[in-house]
């Protein structure tokens, strides 16, 4: 579930004195091609007095053409719409296999109808130049390069808010390395336009909410909740279709941005255009809002916050009824560490040993032990086993005094995970000996514990023929390892020792 967002969007003109309108376009109501899906649209309009045509313009966006046959004193425009802000994977899309590298040919069957989303307006110095330090390495990643591109405006043009109409020519935006939405998204279609691409100018709504939790790294976004009309850029790549590009963020468009019109040239963009005839001073007003109209419990705000409260407020209340009748409790966890540099890799999500695992649990153990436990045992053991796996799993465990006292004093003795120290079974033996000495114990009830004979027989026995111990081809990495281990060492001396206390 999702958060649905309301929109309303006011324009209004008063006129000190009556003017004639001519007809007035209004371009406020989503594009059919909109992903954010749009729940209800009202478009008001005053004076009630006028006719109304709902069209579409050649481009599929839809208009609608008013027309006043009595002189007003001021004209009001107002939206209200409902978006479900789902989000959505901009990248989830396929790529046609002739377009997946640049340069590349749109097919034939759609060449003229993309014809006037291909040409250019005139080139210019600074245009000229800047194309100049584009990488057209034939071969490149069409995606790639799209994306690169414009990622590089939103670096290289600073973005301002201007009041001004209209929309500044790309020599003006590049020479002065600033400008409005409209400049970087206009400059990014000539210059994908000169590349060979279909691109096309895009008015909308963008509406902005406030994140539920702050980023660990980058910009969190907007700190309260906020909604605007915007504009930014097209792209057309056979298999993917009308890919948004917003090149004052930098990034894909996503369920933030719902376009309203979507044509080859900004000036058929326009949210509201048309004149009046009279002389009149004019005074305009400008407003948009948006509402948060229903939150559903997500992952990253799983209760509202009066859930919350009630819930703090019944756990007090637990609280403060365990201590009064002297209940202590204790919680267990098991708190889940990957590494930092590979988290994706098998043995960080599915496997339950891997290349990796034990030495990074043996250098985090003792990262604890100097904070938390100077002094502390570290014990190496038998973890769980669970069903289905051939061999129990490790634990290695960390033990201190309360008191402070050392249990342990040269750490140095706890072989790393990581080094190889040489050790053989005679060593084992003598160290089991030893404890053996120490505890006043027979060294004849050492015991020296062997690997089955009989089971690695069979094992060795149903490799192919082609396959030997040392370089098996199983699927499993451990059952690979452990095979080439056992073999390496052979069968007949002693894997270790038992001592029975």
């Amino acid at each position: 579930m999702a958060i649905k967002a309301s929109i309303y969007h006011l324009t209004h003109y008063k006129y000190d004195n009556p003017v004639q309108l001519g007809p007035q376009i209004i371009r406020l109501k989503p594009a059919a091609h909109s992903r954010t899906k749009v729940l209800s649209h009202s478009l008001k309009v005053t004076p009630e007095n006028h006719f109304v045509n709902l069209q579409q313009d050649p481009y599929g966006n839809y208009l609608a053409r008013f027309v006043f046959p009595d002189p007003v004193t001021e004209f009001k425009i107002e939206v209200d719409l409902v978006a479900d802000m789902t989000v959505y994977n901009p990248f989830d899309f396929f790529t046609e296999e002739i377009a997946v590298k640049w340069p590349f040919d749109y097919p034939e069957d759609l060449r003229d109808d993309l014809k006037i989303y291909m040409t250019p307006e005139p080139s210019s110095p600074a245009l000229d130049a800047f194309m100049a330090t584009i990488d057209t390495t034939p071969g490149q990643g069409t995606i790639d390069m799209v994306v690169g591109l414009n990622a590089r405006l939103q670096h290289d043009v600073g973005y301002v808010i201007r009041m001004e109409p209209g929309v500044q020519t790309p020599e003006e935006t590049l020479t002065s390395a600033r400008g409005s939405c409209r400049d970087s998204s206009w400059l990014l279609v000539q210059i994908l336009r000169r590349l060979g691409f279909a691109a096309r100018f895009v008015s909308g709504y963008l509406i902005q909410l406030a994140p539920d939790l702050k980023a660990l790294d980058g910009p969190s976004g907007t700190e309260v909740d906020f909604t605007d009309l915007h504009a930014w850029t097209e792209v057309y790549i056979p298999g993917a279709g009308w890919i948004g590009l917003d090149p004052t963020s930098g990034l894909l468009t996503g369920e933030s941005h719902i376009p309203l019109a979507a044509t080859p040239h900004y000036k058929n963009a326009a949210p509201i255009s048309g004149g009046y005839i009279g002389q009149a001073n004019t005074e305009f007003a400008f407003d948009m809002q948006v509402k948060r109209v229903a939150e559903h419990p997500r992952i990253t705000k799983p209760f509202s916050d009066d859930s919350w409260d009630a819930l703090n407020a019944l756990g007090q209340k637990v609280d403060a009824d365990l201590e009064a009748h002297d209940v202590r409790l204790t919680m267990g966890g098991e708190p889940t560490f990957v590494s930092i540099d590979d988290f994706q890799s098998a043995e960080w999500n599915t496997d339950a040993v891997g290349p990796t695992k034990r030495d990074l649990a043996d250098k985090l153990i003792r990262r604890l032990r100097e904070r938390f436990a100077p002094g502390g045992f570290l014990h190496y053991g038998q973890g769980k086993w669970y069903p289905g796996e051939s061999l129990p799993r490790w634990t290695f465990s960390l033990y201190w005094r309360k008191d402070g006292k050392p249990i342990w004093h040269d750490p140095a003795l706890i072989a790393a995970e990581h080094k190889d120290t040489g050790v053989s079974h005679e060593q084992a033996e003598a160290l089991m000996a030893g404890i053996a000495s120490e505890l006043d114990i027979e060294t004849d009830m050492i015991i020296p514990a062997y690997e089955d004979p009989a089971e690695w027989i069979i094992k060795e026995g149903s490799l192919p023929e082609n396959v030997d111990p040392s370089n098996s081809k199983l699927e499993s990495a451990e059952e690979r390892a452990r095979i080439a281990k056992v073999f390496e060492r052979g069968l007949t001396k002693p894997t270790g020792y038992i001592l029975p206390v």
